[in-house]
């Protein structure tokens, strides 16, 4: 990414912002993505980068993004979107016209109303290059994962909002039966100002999500959740009286983000997930929130563990500790260990795992304390050992994967349905690998059984990766009933 740096303070470039319009920033870096592709560019948009140009931080974008915005934009020059000169920025002549990026005038202009159905607002005034363990500029992050992008998804999640007032926000809470009154009980509320009841409705939110996915999975839930996460941003743009309850609308935003971001995580949707968590760090950082910093970086660094991206991992769960410290949660802490843990796992290097799982061991045995953050009720010792499941299995250690998968499914409370479906897939996986099928089998159709209550596209895939292990084992009685079994379940769409 080309940018260049101005020692004044940068200023926000408000043009660009007007531009954006409703949509929120990981809503514009679709499109942006989009209308690379419709000119043959690749640019590795997201809601950060977007972040930075309202910021200021970007004076002047690399010529990639200047032929993607002027397509987007026709008949605009980068001064019409609120660039500096080239030559301002690079400290040499601006290109004659003949250099300039083509002008798409056969193209229509880019309408946000036309493209994304559902948008909120942030803008972020803070560089993210401070932890560059998030995504390193230099390489296209949203290319590096598999091609299909689930862009569509990310315009159809959210719905549009007209008008931004608190009336609309209160009345979008409905999905998970957060209306305040009722629909015409909103609309006689005032529209100035939100207060301590949206506050209230929001962190509720946040709550009632968070208990469906335990029970349920993320799959069904995605999509509802869209209309909580847009209004906490609508609320945020209605603005407060008390900046208690500003303090509150900003940490319920980020936490929904991140709620939703999980979501978008566990159904598969990974691009999605990282707008979310992107769109929870801005928040955090704009409100000078550690404890949300730390949760942005904590789920960050799953996400990228699951992409197949180790050393982010590693470099975020080390952000996430170093917000997390001042907060004094030791519970908090063992979490974020065990965060590095699987990303020292993914780049096997088995030292450095073991250091971090003993780490999180003698941490999460001082217990737990009234600074645990309230998210982390998921976080006991089942978890523990699910996670360090996880660590040995990526270090192919398959038996002690095994036994500590079979530890956390014996421990997990049974209201976390989800959970205890995917520490048995662990299991069943492991003990596939290590070479037991027929202990595998059963452990698979254990989880073939709590398939009718939850959804989830992770745990359907490390079915899926267990059955392709098990293939060569289908004359074992038990295997080839598992292999039937799994065969005929409905794949998720």
């Amino acid at each position: 990414m080309t940018s260049s740096q101005s020692p004044r303070p940068p200023r926000p470039n408000l043009a660009f912002r007007l531009l954006r319009g409703p949509c929120s920033p990981g809503e514009f870096a679709a499109a942006v993505r989009r209308a690379a592709r419709e000119i043959g560019e690749r640019v590795s948009c997201d809601a950060r980068y977007i972040g930075r140009v309202e910021a200021g931080e970007i004076r002047c974008p690399n010529y990639a993004y200047e032929r993607v915005f002027l397509h987007m934009f026709p008949g605009r020059t980068l001064a019409d979107l609120g660039f500096a000169p080239r030559s301002a920025v690079r400290g040499r002549g601006a290109r004659s016209a003949d250099e300039a990026p083509p002008m798409h005038t056969n193209s229509r202009p880019y309408a946000p109303s036309e493209t994304h159905e559902g948008c909120e607002t942030y803008e972020t005034p803070d560089s993210y290059e401070t932890h560059e363990s998030y995504e390193p500029y230099g390489r296209p992050a949203y290319d590096s994962y598999d091609e299909q992008n689930h862009e569509e998804s990310d315009v159809q999640r959210r719905a549009f909002m007209t008008g931004g007032t608190v009336t609309v926000a209160a009345a979008s809470l409905g999905p998970f039966g957060l209306t305040f009154g009722g629909p015409a009980a909103a609309a006689e509320r005032p529209v100035h100002r939100a207060g301590s009841s949206e506050a209230g409705a929001l962190e509720e939110a946040v709550r009632r999500i968070r208990l469906l996915d335990d029970r349920h999975g993320a799959d069904g839930l995605y999509r509802r959740a869209a209309a909580p996460l847009r209004t906490a941003y609508a609320l945020l743009d209605a603005g407060t009286t008390r900046q208690a309850v500003t303090d509150r609308l900003y940490a319920g935003a980020g936490e929904l983000a991140i709620s939703v971001g999980w979501l978008a995580h566990d159904s598969g949707r990974f691009d999605d997930a990282r707008s979310h968590y992107a769109e929870a760090l801005a928040t955090a950082r704009m409100a000078g929130d550690p404890a949300l910093e730390a949760h942005a970086f904590c789920n960050t660094a799953f996400l990228a563990r699951d992409a197949g991206r180790p050393r982010e991992a590693v470099r975020a769960a080390q952000a996430a500790q170093r917000a997390a410290r001042p907060l004094g949660s030791h519970r908090l802490m063992s979490l974020l260990a065990l965060r590095e843990a699987g990303g020292w796992a993914g780049l096997a290097d088995r030292a450095g795992c073991e250091q971090a799982l003993a780490r999180a061991q003698a941490l999460f045995e001082r217990g737990t304390s009234d600074t645990d953050p309230e998210w982390m009720t998921f976080y006991g010792e089942a978890e523990l050992e699910g996670l360090e499941a996880q660590c040995w299995s990526t270090l192919g250690d398959w038996l002690r994967a095994a036994r500590h998968a079979r530890r956390a499914a014996q421990l997990q409370d049974p209201h976390f349905t989800r959970n205890i479906a995917l520490y048995t897939a662990e299991l069943a996986d492991d003990l596939a690998r290590d070479g037991r099928p027929d202990e595998a089998a059963a452990a698979g159709e254990r989880v073939l059984d709590l398939l009718d209550q939850v959804q989830s596209s992770r745990i359907q895939t490390m079915l899926a990766g267990t059955a392709r292990v098990l293939l060569p084992h289908r004359r074992a009685p038990g295997v080839s009933v598992f292999l039937d079994r799994h065969a005929s379940q409905p794949r998720m769409a």
